[in-house]
Parts: structure tokens; sequence; C-alpha cells
């Protein structure tokens, strides 16, 4: 980050100083995560005139990554701030309806792990549905609450900013509604300056307060405002991101900019890092490496294929590969253009046998709904990636025909014509 320049507008100038302030402590993986996570600072300052809230995850595979430090220097600078590590769902229903008066508090929650991890507790749900609703101003809770022998429906209001640190991911459900700061250990040439709470605090507050200050002068603006989303960002990573584009719109100068810069950045590292959907992951590969433009597949072929891909999960589920039935059940999942479950179908072929497998029609729409834009064509054709398929003749709205040469250990036979 460059210094501030004399013309800057005060709002893009307050924000450089909360990006160089986190500078000063943590060492981010993404220049865009420095953007981000000072933008999320200043709209929790701004949370009443957003529809939603975005979660703010830090997270990585070890300990020692800078996650606590990164939620200690947001704690100085965001409005009641509430640090809760193991701190029970019924307490922070409590805090958000009212354990700071007409203030809603930060929820910094660190060691998220302990709740999401593989050494869980009993309130996982819980907790989900806690944070799930909390992202949206609407959000509320309904819980049971006894009045001496009697019971009354009460809804406790949810809506809270939230930032969270911990070890390995989150729940998809908590993923799709944050930004991911995905943190690493510090290389030997990566500098911070050490962290003095009793010395560093009153600046942070300081700084708080500025940010709470120029937030009045412009809620106006912010409320009810839609900023132009970067190309390709829609629903829920828009729900995420909205409130942080109007937070750069109002304060102007290069945050605009950057803040649209670091959102396609973090929307596309978020999801190159996804790993919650098999499903997708299977749509994927199966449009990418196994058909590549071929019309059909018997079942043995796309099995062959998956099991074959070195950086893919298919040879081992479990302990055990792929099979034709937990084919059919991902597949069975996702639906047809028209609306029905997509199963494996007969291929009649040159040699007299029926084989099951799937038609490129029938995917075509899963395809287009939940796979991520194709690579761009290379030279390595189809037949390399996949040595048992060959091109042929269109036979069918323009897809190629294939022939399919079975292994020795298989019974099927050349495909022909699809039944």
């Amino acid at each position: 980050m460059t210094g501030t320049a004399p013309d800057t507008p005060p709002g893009a100038a307050l924000l450089d100083e909360v990006e160089a302030f986190h500078r000063r402590f943590n060492v981010f993986p993404l220049e865009a995560a420095y953007v981000a996570v000072a933008l999320w600072d200043a709209h929790v300052h701004l949370l009443d005139c957003f529809d939603s809230t975005p979660r703010l995850a830090f997270l990585s595979p070890e300990p020692g990554s800078g996650k606590t430090r990164a939620l200690e220097i947001i704690e100085t600078l965001v409005p009641y701030p509430m640090v809760a590590v193991n701190a029970s769902v019924a307490a922070l229903f409590r805090a958000v309806t009212g354990l700071f008066g007409d203030g809603r508090p930060t929820i910094l929650f660190d060691e998220i792990d302990t709740v999401f991890g593989p050494k869980a507790g009993g309130e996982t749900e819980e907790l989900r549905g806690f944070l799930n609703a909390g992202h949206r101003r609407s959000g509320v809770a309904y819980r049971c609450v006894r009045d001496g022998d009697a019971q009354s429906v009460v809804a406790f209001p949810s809506y809270c900013a939230v930032a969270v640190a911990g070890l390995g991911s989150l729940p998809d459900t908590i993923l799709t509604r944050s930004v991911i700061i995905r943190m690493r250990r510090r290389a030997r040439n990566e500098r911070v300056e050490p962290f003095r709470q009793r010395l560093h605090t009153a600046e942070g507050n300081a700084l708080r307060e500025r940010l709470a200050a120029w937030a009045e002068t412009v809620r106006g603006d912010v409320d009810g405002a839609f900023p132009t989303l970067p190309d390709g960002i829609t629903d829920r990573p828009a729900d995420v991101w909205e409130p942080l584009l109007a937070v750069a719109e109002a304060a102007g100068g290069a945050w605009p900019e950057r803040a649209r810069a670091a959102c396609v950045e973090l929307v596309a590292a978020a999801n190159e890092g996804d790993e919650a959907s098999l499903g997708i992951r299977l749509l994927t590969d199966l449009r990418d490496t196994v058909f590549c433009g071929s019309d059909r597949m018997p079942t043995a072929a796309i099995l062959e294929c998956l099991t074959s891909m070195d950086d893919a999960p298919w040879a081992d589920m479990g302990g055990k590969a792929l099979n034709p039935r937990g084919l059919a059940r991902l597949l069975g999942q996702y639906v047809t253009a028209a609306n029905k479950p997509i199963k494996p179908r007969p291929i009649r072929t040159a040699g007299g046998t029926v084989p099951r497998g799937y038609y490129a029609e029938d995917l075509a729409d899963a395809w287009a709904r939940y796979c991520p834009p194709p690579p761009e064509k290379s030279a390595t054709s189809a037949t390399t990636a996949t040595p048992q398929v060959s091109g042929g003749e269109s036979v069918a709205e323009g897809l190629p025909d294939i022939r399919y040469t079975a292994p020795e250990t298989a019974t099927s036979a050349d495909v022909d014509r699809p039944v």
C-alpha cells in the first residue's frame, strides 16, 4: 500500500489508516485480504444500513498462522466487541438481544474449530443456525421461554456482525456467507510488529471512534445504496460483498476500485478452495476430463477415467473406489433439462450387448447450472485424457459419436448408437 495522497477524501484516508494498522501486526496471504478486512471493520459501524452482514472467516491448516492476532486487532476497531471462545448459544442469543442496550455486539469467535471440527461438542447445529440466521437483518431464532408454569415462543433477533477464526474449514452454509481469509504461517522474511495490548489497544480504539464518527456522516448515502457489482458476482457472493462495496463507494478515492478487485480475487480464491460439494466436483470432472465433448459414456468407462485421476477423490471414497452405485447416487441428486433425475440408461453396442451409461444431454443442464466455466481448450485432445474414447461422426444435436473399447477385464463392447 502506498502513502495517502494529499487530496484523498477523508473516508478513503481513514480506511488507509485502518489498513495500515492491520499491516503492522498481521501478514495476510493476499493484498485483497487487507482491503476486505478494513472494509469489514468499517461496515460494522453501519450495520443497520444493510440487508445482510458478511461473516469474516480466518482459517488455516495449522496453528500459529495469525488468526487470533487478526481478531485481536479487529477487537480494537469495531463497536461492542464480544470475544466468544466456547460461548454457549444461549449466551449469544441473549447478548444480541440486550447485552449492550441498543447496540449490537460484534462477535469475535476464536477457536471455532472446537465447535465445528472433528472434536465438536453438542451445540454444533444450534450455533450453525444462529450464525446463518444472523447473516440477514430480518434473521430471528425462535425459542421456548418458560415463565413460571407457562411457556411461550419468543423471537430472538440474531442479526449481528461475526468474525471467526479456526483450524480447518467450516460448514458450507457458513462459508458461503463469509469473506474467507486462508491464513498461513509467516515466512522468516515476513516481519510484523509485536502487538502489545496495553500499548496498541488505545491506538485501535482511537481509529474506532473515528470510524464511528465518519459512519454517521455517510449513513444517509450508504443506507439503501446498491453498488454495482463486478461481472460474475451474483447470488450469495453478491450478498456477502454488497455491504463492503457500499462502504468503499462512500469512502471514495481508490477504495471502490480496490474493493471490486478484492471481491473478484477473494471470491475466486474461495471457489478454488471449496471442497464442500462432491457433486459439483463430480459434474465438473465428467464434463472436463471424462466426456470431453462425447455424447455418451458407459459407466465402466466413466469409472475408469475418474479413478485414474491423480488429484481427484474418486479412487478413495472412504477406503474404496467409486462404484456404479455411488456414481448413480451422486448424479441422482441433479436433474435433466426435463426435470427428471439423472440416471444411467442403456447404450446399444456393436457387439450386441447393452451396457448402462450416461448421456451428455442428460448432464448438460446440471453442467450449465452448477459447474464453473470450462477451461480454455488446449491442443490436448479428449483421446489423450481418456484414451479409450475416440471421436466420430455426429449422431445427435451436433454431439460427436464415440466408440468405447473396453479394457480386457470389462464386459462392455464398442459403443454404436444410443437406444
